[in-house]
């Protein structure tokens, strides 16, 4: 009779049938939520007053949920928030009453939708598998190492002094690691970053043109500030101009970041093979989640490329998976663009992490 019981206890206990059951997918929800900021964010592609996002739940039978976000970023996904409200919806039959591992593999597998939409459901489905195995979602990713990270602020594109203004006050407040945003106008840009590498000698420079210019541009640029210290420059060309931004690679002596000519692995294959970049950028949004991220990382590590971990203008969430993430992958995550929450006209109550300057540290 002991025996018996034995039997029937690890059945219906965290091995067996009826605990998994209870894990199942019941509900896929999404609501379009808001945040305010305190100044507009300015690129040579977007200019943006608010950080808006769909936010997902995935809700288990025994009430475990996974929250995940996507922002509207049409300008470089291709995605508005209708078109990631319909695509969630279009697939969340196929989730729903599996357990969340399932679910994740369907996801990548079967569900043909674009990687804003799948990175928010991907992240709602890795953080309930890290629930699962009663793991914080840094441990599930493999952390050892939790000392604080760095992130970098971003500087958006203005006329000069308002640049070198924003630039001062980042510093002041202990944010010293500095994206500068800069566009098309290159004697403009030459300008900005003459005048805040004088200005502020200790601050870390990372240039982003965000696609704006021509080659010809790049080498003007280069050119112009080879007597500062600058980190990198990302994205200086279209996307889709390997050609040019393997020529300017080659050309400057600052490391070439490329962003979004880099959302798959295998666009990440191609940079890294074609010696096109020395880095790549790696998002959520661009690549279809943390999963994916995961497999770039992974492939970045053997082949020894050092990266960005970025982002877009994000919800706490998301920035809470990516901390965790960078966690884990501090050996070839050089960079970190994290800073959303440092833009939120009001502080977040959902993050993992607090803020302080630019350094970032798991709350105890």
């Amino acid at each position: 009779m002991f025996v018996r019981a034995v039997i029937i206890y690890k059945k219906y206990t965290r091995e067996g049938t009826w605990y998994n059951s209870r894990m199942k997918i019941i509900e896929i929800q999404t609501q379009i939520q808001r945040r305010a900021l305190k100044t507009p964010f300015i690129t040579a592609l977007r200019t943006a007053w608010h950080v808006e996002f769909v936010r997902v739940h995935i809700i288990c039978k025994n009430g475990f949920t996974g929250i995940g976000e996507a922002p509207a970023t049409k300008a470089i996904t291709g995605e508005d928030l209708e078109d990631i409200l319909n695509s969630i919806e279009r697939v969340k039959d196929i989730l729903i009453f599996h357990m969340p591992e399932q679910a994740l593999t369907l996801l990548h597998s079967t569900c043909q939708i674009a990687n804003s939409a799948k990175a928010a459901l991907d992240t709602a489905l890795v953080s309930l598998v890290a629930k699962h195995q009663n793991k914080a979602l840094y441990e599930y990713f493999g952390a050892k190492d939790l000392t604080p990270l760095q992130t970098d602020v971003t500087i958006s594109l203005n006329n000069p002094a308002k640049m070198l203004e924003d630039a001062k006050s980042a510093c002041a407040n202990g944010m010293w690691i500095l994206k500068v945003k800069l566009g098309k106008d290159i004697p403009h840009a030459i300008e900005v970053i003459q005048s805040i590498s004088a200005e502020l000698p200790h601050a870390k420079i990372l240039v982003d043109a965000n696609q704006a210019w021509h080659v010809e541009d790049c080498l003007e640029f280069i050119d112009a500030i080879k007597e500062f210290k600058i980190e990198l420059i990302e994205q200086p060309v279209a996307a889709s101009d390997l050609a040019g931004l393997k020529y300017i690679t080659e050309y400057s002596n600052i490391p070439i970041l490329a962003d979004e000519a880099v959302f798959t692995l295998e666009d990440a294959k191609k940079v890294v093979a074609s010696k096109s970049a020395d880095m790549i950028n790696i998002k959520f949004m661009k690549c279809g989640g943390v999963t994916k991220a995961r497999e770039i990382l992974e492939y970045a590590k053997e082949q020894n490329v050092p990266c960005m971990l970025g982002s877009m203008l994000e919800g706490p969430f998301s920035i809470n998976v990516a901390l965790h993430l960078a966690l884990a992958y501090r050996d070839i995550i050089k960079y970190i663009d994290l800073d959303s929450p440092l833009l939120y006209k009001e502080p977040s109550d959902a993050l993992d992490f607090e803020f302080s300057g630019c350094e970032i540290s798991l709350k105890k």
